[in-house]
Protein backbone atom coordinates (compact mmCIF):
# COMPACT_ATOMS: atom_id res chain seq x y z
CA UNK A 1 0.00 0.00 0.00
CA UNK A 2 1.59 3.48 -1.04
CA UNK A 3 0.99 6.60 1.03
CA UNK A 4 0.31 9.70 -1.35
CA UNK A 5 2.56 12.88 -0.28
CA UNK A 6 -0.14 15.98 -0.12
CA UNK A 7 0.59 18.64 -2.62
CA UNK A 8 3.68 20.84 -0.81
CA UNK A 9 4.55 24.37 -2.14
CA UNK A 10 1.77 25.59 -3.71
CA UNK A 11 2.26 29.33 -2.02
CA UNK A 12 5.96 29.14 -4.04
CA UNK A 13 4.06 28.47 -7.86
CA UNK A 14 1.41 31.40 -6.72
CA UNK A 15 4.45 33.42 -6.25
CA UNK A 16 6.21 32.62 -9.14
CA UNK A 17 3.10 33.46 -11.20
CA UNK A 18 2.73 36.79 -9.41
CA UNK A 19 6.36 37.85 -10.03
CA UNK A 20 6.22 36.81 -13.49
CA UNK A 21 2.80 39.22 -13.45
CA UNK A 22 4.48 41.68 -12.14
CA UNK A 23 7.73 41.28 -14.67
CA UNK A 24 5.21 41.94 -17.51
CA UNK A 25 4.11 45.24 -15.97
CA UNK A 26 7.39 46.07 -14.72
CA UNK A 27 7.90 50.51 -16.43
CA UNK A 28 10.79 49.61 -19.30
CA UNK A 29 12.20 52.05 -21.69
CA UNK A 30 10.33 52.19 -25.10
CA UNK A 31 13.35 50.10 -27.17
CA UNK A 32 13.33 47.50 -24.20
CA UNK A 33 9.64 47.36 -23.97
CA UNK A 34 9.67 45.38 -27.17
CA UNK A 35 11.84 43.00 -26.28
CA UNK A 36 9.80 42.10 -23.00
CA UNK A 37 9.59 38.25 -22.51
CA UNK A 38 5.96 36.56 -22.03
CA UNK A 39 7.19 36.28 -18.56
CA UNK A 40 3.64 34.71 -16.82
CA UNK A 41 4.06 32.47 -20.19
CA UNK A 42 7.86 30.87 -19.84
CA UNK A 43 6.77 30.31 -16.02
CA UNK A 44 3.41 28.57 -16.69
CA UNK A 45 5.59 26.19 -19.26
CA UNK A 46 8.05 25.54 -16.40
CA UNK A 47 5.08 24.21 -14.09
CA UNK A 48 3.19 22.18 -16.72
CA UNK A 49 6.63 20.59 -17.20
CA UNK A 50 7.71 20.33 -13.81
CA UNK A 51 4.24 19.64 -12.20
CA UNK A 52 1.39 19.00 -14.79
CA UNK A 53 -0.72 17.08 -12.14
CA UNK A 54 -0.85 20.73 -10.41
CA UNK A 55 -0.54 23.39 -12.82
CA UNK A 56 -2.59 22.86 -16.48
CA UNK A 57 -5.01 24.51 -18.70
CA UNK A 58 -7.34 26.01 -15.60
CA UNK A 59 -3.84 27.48 -14.27
CA UNK A 60 -3.12 28.64 -17.65
CA UNK A 61 -6.57 30.02 -18.04
CA UNK A 62 -6.41 32.15 -14.97
CA UNK A 63 -3.56 33.18 -15.56
CA UNK A 64 -3.91 34.90 -19.21
CA UNK A 65 -7.02 36.65 -17.65
CA UNK A 66 -5.37 38.13 -15.00
CA UNK A 67 -2.32 39.23 -17.45
CA UNK A 68 -5.76 40.49 -20.10
CA UNK A 69 -6.42 42.52 -16.80
CA UNK A 70 -3.16 43.73 -16.23
CA UNK A 71 -2.56 44.72 -19.95
CA UNK A 72 -5.93 46.03 -20.59
CA UNK A 73 -6.12 43.76 -23.40
CA UNK A 74 -9.41 41.86 -25.20
CA UNK A 75 -10.44 39.60 -21.85
CA UNK A 76 -9.72 36.49 -22.64
CA UNK A 77 -7.33 36.57 -25.58
CA UNK A 78 -4.11 35.80 -23.52
CA UNK A 79 -6.33 33.69 -21.54
CA UNK A 80 -6.89 31.27 -24.78
CA UNK A 81 -3.57 31.64 -25.55
CA UNK A 82 -2.30 30.47 -22.66
CA UNK A 83 -5.15 27.34 -21.97
CA UNK A 84 -3.71 26.52 -25.71
CA UNK A 85 0.06 26.35 -24.41
CA UNK A 86 -0.46 24.95 -20.94
CA UNK A 87 -2.60 22.04 -23.08
CA UNK A 88 0.44 21.40 -25.25
CA UNK A 89 2.59 21.52 -22.60
CA UNK A 90 1.31 19.87 -20.35
CA UNK A 91 0.57 16.65 -23.20
CA UNK A 92 3.97 16.66 -24.15
CA UNK A 93 5.69 17.04 -20.66
CA UNK A 94 6.91 13.19 -20.52
CA UNK A 95 8.60 14.22 -23.96
CA UNK A 96 9.90 16.94 -23.17
CA UNK A 97 11.53 16.70 -19.65
CA UNK A 98 14.12 14.55 -21.18
CA UNK A 99 15.23 16.72 -23.57
CA UNK A 100 18.69 18.94 -23.03
CA UNK A 101 18.01 22.77 -22.11
CA UNK A 102 18.65 23.77 -26.28
CA UNK A 103 16.20 21.16 -27.23
CA UNK A 104 13.45 22.38 -24.70
CA UNK A 105 14.10 26.05 -25.95
CA UNK A 106 13.21 25.37 -29.50
CA UNK A 107 10.16 23.76 -28.06
CA UNK A 108 9.37 26.62 -25.84
CA UNK A 109 10.15 29.09 -28.81
CA UNK A 110 7.21 27.33 -30.42
CA UNK A 111 4.83 27.48 -27.78
CA UNK A 112 5.95 31.12 -27.36
CA UNK A 113 5.17 31.71 -30.99
CA UNK A 114 1.94 29.78 -30.51
CA UNK A 115 0.71 32.12 -28.24
CA UNK A 116 1.82 35.12 -29.94
CA UNK A 117 0.35 34.10 -33.15
CA UNK A 118 -3.34 33.51 -31.03
CA UNK A 119 -2.88 36.68 -29.67
CA UNK A 120 -2.35 38.34 -33.45
CA UNK A 121 -5.91 35.94 -34.59
CA UNK A 122 -8.01 36.99 -31.61
CA UNK A 123 -6.86 40.73 -32.80
CA UNK A 124 -7.56 39.89 -36.21
CA UNK A 125 -10.64 38.32 -35.21
CA UNK A 126 -11.81 41.63 -33.06
CA UNK A 127 -10.89 44.32 -35.81
CA UNK A 128 -8.41 45.47 -34.45
CA UNK A 129 -4.69 46.74 -35.81
CA UNK A 130 -2.36 44.16 -36.66
CA UNK A 131 0.65 44.23 -34.91
CA UNK A 132 4.14 45.68 -36.23
CA UNK A 133 6.79 43.63 -37.39
CA UNK A 134 8.43 43.87 -33.73
CA UNK A 135 5.80 41.16 -32.69
CA UNK A 136 7.25 37.99 -32.42
CA UNK A 137 10.59 39.53 -30.73
CA UNK A 138 9.10 38.55 -27.04
CA UNK A 139 9.23 35.12 -28.37
CA UNK A 140 12.87 34.80 -29.38
CA UNK A 141 14.07 36.85 -26.24
CA UNK A 142 12.11 34.23 -24.35
CA UNK A 143 13.71 31.58 -25.93
CA UNK A 144 16.58 32.90 -24.75
CA UNK A 145 15.70 33.29 -21.16
CA UNK A 146 14.48 29.62 -21.29
CA UNK A 147 17.95 27.71 -19.60
CA UNK A 148 17.71 30.56 -17.46
CA UNK A 149 14.45 30.28 -16.09
CA UNK A 150 14.58 26.60 -15.89
CA UNK A 151 17.50 26.20 -13.81
CA UNK A 152 16.21 29.06 -11.19
CA UNK A 153 12.66 27.91 -11.10
CA UNK A 154 14.19 24.48 -10.59
CA UNK A 155 16.37 25.21 -7.91
CA UNK A 156 13.71 26.72 -6.01
CA UNK A 157 11.11 23.74 -6.63
CA UNK A 158 14.00 21.29 -4.84
CA UNK A 159 15.08 24.18 -2.15
CA UNK A 160 11.28 24.41 -1.09
CA UNK A 161 9.92 21.01 -1.99
CA UNK A 162 7.44 21.87 -3.78
CA UNK A 163 5.98 18.53 -5.59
Amino acid sequence: MTVTQAPRGGWFIATSFLVSLTLTVLPLPSWAAVLRPDWPALVLVYWCLALPQRVGVGMGWLLGLLQDTLQGSLLGAHALAYAVVAFLAVRLHQRLRVFPLWQQALIVLLLLLMVRLVLWWVAGLTGRPSPGSTFLLPAAVGTLLWPAVFVTLREFRRRFQVS
